[in-house]
This record gives C-alpha cells, structure tokens and sequence, in this order.
C-alpha cells in the first residue's frame, strides 16, 4: 500500500519472532529466573494491579510464608505500603505508568517476631518477551543494620554528652512536632508548657572547682530533672514523660505536651526548684545551688517555637530581676510594657535629630509672697505612635543607652535660649530664672562644664539664671571629675540644686561640702501636709528639721507637690522658701509663662 508520498506503509499486524529468537529469548528468561529464586535479595513481581505474579525464597523468608502461597497476595500488605499515604501514593504513580521507580523505607514484622527496617523498591520490568505484559520488580533490601548505625548516630548528634539529655536541636525538633500535633490531635488539650530555667551562680562552680566538677553537678542536676518529670507526667492519659533537654551551658528546659493549664506547670516549676535546693554530694565536694525559672503556658494554635521560646527566655530574666531562686509566669502584660521599653530605647536618639521633644515649664513659688521666682523645665516627648510622653517614660532608658547626653544638651540649651528670650521680652530686677535637670551621666559622659559655658555664651543667658537639678544619689558622696564640674559651675555663677531630696543617702554632713545652693525636697514629706484634720506630725518635725539645717548652711528649700493653700501654708510657716506643685500651676508651654510676669 503506498502513501501520498510515496512512501511504504507496513502492515499493523504483529509478527512471530523467527524461531530462533524464540529460543534465545526463552533460555534468556531462564536465566532471569534462575537469578531471580536463587538471589539473596528479596523480590516479587507484580502485575498492574499490584498483585503478586512470583515471588523468590527470600521474600517468602521476608514475610513468613511459601513463594507459591504468595501468587495473587496484595504486594502492598506484604510491604506496608498502605499505611503511609504518600508512600501509597509514589507507589500507585509507579503501577499506573506515570513513575519510573519509587523508593521508601519500611519497618516490617519478621516472622520470628522482631522489626526488621527493610528498603522497598518498586519499578518496571521489560514486558514479557512472548507475552507482552507488562509487570513490576519489587524488591526488599534489609536494612536493619545500616538504620540502627544511623540511629546511633542521630543519638549521638541529638543529645548532651555531659547529661546524657536531648540536646538543643532535638529540643526544637520535638517542640515544633509538639506544636504541630497540638493542633489537630483531636484528644489533646491543645496546649503546651515549658519550664525554662538556668542555675545560679553556676559559673563560680566552674572558676573555683573546675569545669570537671561543673559537668559533674550539671549531671546530677539532669538527674532530678528527669526524676521530676518522671514524677509530674500523666501516665494515665497516655501521654508519656514531659521532655527534659539540656539547652547549653546551665541552661534546661522542661517541655509539657497538652498541658492542663498554668497550675500543672507552675507545680512542675516548684517541684524543680525544691529539688534542686537541696545540697549535692559530688564525689567529696558538697554543692548547693538553686535555679531561675520562666514558666510560659499557653494555646498552642498560633503558637510558634521561636515565639514560644523568646517568651520563656523574657520570664527567665524577669525571675531573676526579681531575685533569682523563684519562677516566674509569664505575663503579657508586663512584656507588652517590655516591648514599649525596647522601642522607645531603640528611637531615642533618633528622635532628638527629629525634633520630636518639646519643653514645658513649671513655676516656682515664694511662699513669703507668691510671686514667680523661676521655672523648671521639663521635657516632653511627641511621640508619633505613643503619644505625648512624660520624663518618667524615658528618661530612665536615655541614661541605660546614653541618649541621656545629647539629650540632655539639647534640653539645656534649649531652655537657656528661652529664658533669654522671656528676660529680653519682659526687663525686671528679678527675671525668672530656669531651673533644668542634669543627669549624672551628663557628668561623667560629657564635658558639662564646657557645654554649660558655651550655651551660655551663645544665648547671652546670665548664669544666675540657670539653676542645675541634679538627685541626691547622684551627688552625695561625689568625688573626683563630679565633685571638680559641679564645683566649676559653682564657680561660674551657676546655681546647684539637689532634687529629690530625703530619698537617697541623705548624708547631710556632706551638704557643707559641695557646691550648692537649693534644696528640692521631695514630694513624699509633702504629702503628709495633705489635711488639717489628718496630719502626720513626723513629715512635718522632718521637714522643719531639714530646712532650719538648710538655711544654717546658707541654703534655701524649695518643696514639690504642692497641691492645697493648706500645704503651702504650713510650709511657709514652718520656713520653706519656695514651693512647686499643681497649686500653682500644671507644667505649661512657653508663651504661657509670659502670664507669671504680670
């Protein structure tokens, strides 16, 4: 038959293979055969539908039973194929023809009742050389051996070769499992707990008896651990042992699976710490010790180990801020506030570049005859997400960072500028003074001195004009680069308070000693002045007290907290010189101070 090309088109029909072909092909599959029931390997092969055609005397060895009583068994029951769905999958692609081989590994129940780890292999045959059907080989490898060798090996990488507890990574590794199973076992609790702790004073163990006896305790230490596990664990529910791993260093964590709530971890939490306050007895060296520990207890649907985590090294520190030898809960709330801390932390200096600061300023009163002496400033922070914020907000953390410095300058010249510009705009033989606060750290960190001689120079600001508010604890028991600013500021014409005065070391011997000039007495002795009908006569004896020992020191007072006509009363009259508070005035921008000047 010819095409339209004129090509040959051969017929579709099948032809015999000569028959010498047929004979070679034959003793070919012979020795196929042969290979196939005298190999050591177990085989089978299957038809499409997975069922077996043959199988070796190594199979049958494999599952137990005759080569022969296995022709049509289901390969997939033989070899567990079944029980893992992906592997059911890869095998099912293979038997349809859309797969070349798969591959996994099983773990089998040989017939004299011991688990056998074996390699499945499934993959095409060449049909049948008479027949054409098409078949698969699937062999089985035995792999116990090789799987145990990795089993070991995986022990060794996973676990803590001092303590003999799951190491970090396999932490993590049953954590995230942990996790990921809370939130679809259906008769789980679908919470999680973990006790995160470290040893105190651990390191003094290590630098004064060697780091032999350090392992030896940390040991020992595992080992009450493990017993405290052991003895909180709810057997009952089917549920095992709580996970006891040492994380590094003195550092361990105890991780509860389908927790009941806080109440059971917490209880874990003291169960530790009672144990291990008792003494250890480390082969002639008896050691006592005790723990910190951050309990974090919570739903483990949008929990993650990282988060998890970072909470429980949060409430560890809070433990031992709080003093070290306790748990601690971890509470959202006061980690929230955290958080805050850290983001202002983070922003302050940037902020003062941004010109996010701003100052308000508070009068101080005579209390002879209520007339504006001067001004503290105070600054306030315009924060874009936070709001407007108070000193006691931020000041703190500009000293811990350093922000303090160049905040502090800004502060100081700032108000200097506006002082200047109130004595300009409103002449009088007694401008306002501005009285602005100093930090210590502005002493020691920066040359105070300079910075104040400079700003003064550049606003024109008189130096009796400026008074500088420094706390007792900074100033009490001053000596050296402190002592020497505060007394060139002296020098120079610049007025010296002590602010918050009576709540540090109140060393008044030393008053005679240092360079000033005020007394800012704290709020605290004010308070109990609140009332005729209930007063304390101990704030009042103390403060008569400290202003007649002031005034013989040629110093004058001033009080703070002033809120009634009643307070400012008694405190004139027991002789305090100037007094601040809301009585007066709340803390107001500037162009509202110009009203102090009518």
């Amino acid at each position: 038959m010819t095409e339209r090309n004129g090509t040959t088109k051969e017929s579709a029909e099948v032809r015999p293979a000569p028959a010498g072909h047929r004979d070679d092909a034959a003793a070919s599959l012979g020795d196929y055969r042969a290979a196939f029931h005298a190999g050591r390997l177990a085989m089978a092969v299957l038809n499409r539908d997975g069922l077996v055609l043959a199988a070796n005397p190594a199979f049958g060895e494999l599952v137990g039973a005759d080569p022969e009583e296995l022709v049509a068994a289901t390969a997939a029951d033989l070899t567990d194929l079944g029980a893992d769905p992906r592997v059911w999958t890869a095998y099912r692609e293979v038997l349809c023809g859309r797969s070349d081989r798969m591959r996994c590994t099983r773990r089998l129940k040989h017939p004299e009742g011991h688990s056998v780890w074996v390699e499945v292999t499934v993959e095409p045959l060449t049909p049948e050389p008479l027949s054409g059907e098409e078949r698969m080989l699937l062999s089985v490898a035995d792999i116990s051996d090789r799987h145990d060798l990795l089993a070991r090996l995986r022990h060794l990488q996973m676990h803590d070769p001092v303590t003999r507890l799951p190491n970090r990574a396999l932490f993590f590794e049953r954590l995230s499992a942990a996790l990921e199973a809370a939130s679809f076992e259906p008769a789980g609790t679908g919470r999680i707990g973990l006790c995160y702790l470290d040893l105190d004073g651990f390191k003094a163990v290590n630098d004064t008896l060697g780091h032999r006896v350090g392992d030896r305790l940390l040991s020992a230490v595992a080992q009450r651990l493990t017993r405290c596990a052991e003895g909180t664990a709810d057997r009952g529910s089917g549920r095992g042992e709580h996970l006891v791993a040492r994380l590094g260093g003195d550092e361990f964590a105890l991780l509860v699976e389908n927790s009941t709530g806080t109440e059971q971890v917490a209880e874990l939490a003291q169960r530790v710490l009672d144990a291990l306050q008792r003494p250890f007895d480390l082969a002639g060296q008896r050691l006592s010790v005790s723990a910190s520990i951050g309990v974090v207890e919570r739903t483990a649907t949008g929990t993650t180990a990282t988060g998890l985590m970072q909470a429980a090294d949060t409430t560890l520190y809070w433990a031992k801020e709080d003093g070290k030898a306790r748990w601690t809960l971890f509470d959202p709330e006061r980690n929230a506030h955290r958080m805050t801390r850290q983001a202002l932390s983070s922003t302050l200096r940037p902020a003062v570049d941004r010109g996010e600061f701003t100052l308000e300023y508070q009068p101080l009163i005579g209390l002879g005859d209520g007339r504006a002496q001067g001004v503290e400033a105070l600054v306030r922070w315009r924060h874009p997400q936070f709001g407007t914020l108070p000193p006691n907000r931020f000041i703190a953390l500009a000293e811990e960072n350093g922000a303090i410095v160049e905040l502090g300058r800004w502060v100081l010249e700032r108000a200097c500028h506006q002082a200047r510009s109130w004595q300009l705009a409103h002449p009088s033989d007694q401008p306002l003074f501005v009285s602005v606060n100093v930090a210590v750290r502005q002493v020691w960190d920066s040359d105070l001195v300079a910075d104040v001689a400079g700003i003064l120079a550049e606003t024109g600001l008189p130096p009796e004009l400026l008074q500088l508010e420094l706390t007792e604890s900074a100033v009490m028991g001053s000596a050296g680069r402190p002592l020497q600013a505060l007394q060139a500021l002296s020098d120079m014409g610049v007025r010296i308070a002590i602010d918050d005065f009576g709540t540090g070391y109140s060393n008044l011997a030393y008053l005679s000693r240092l360079p000033v000039s005020v007394l800012k007495l704290d709020g605290s002795f004010v308070r109990g002045f609140r009332s005729q009908e209930h007063p304390n006569p101990a704030d009042e004896m103390i403060v008569e007290a400290l202003v007649a020992l002031a005034h013989r020191l040629g110093l004058t007072v001033t009080a703070e907290c002033v809120e009634s006509a009643e307070q400012a009363e008694r405190l004139r009259r027991i002789g305090c010189d100037t007094g601040q508070g809301w009585l007066y005035s709340r803390p107001v921008a500037p162009d509202r101070v110009a009203a102090l000047f009518i």
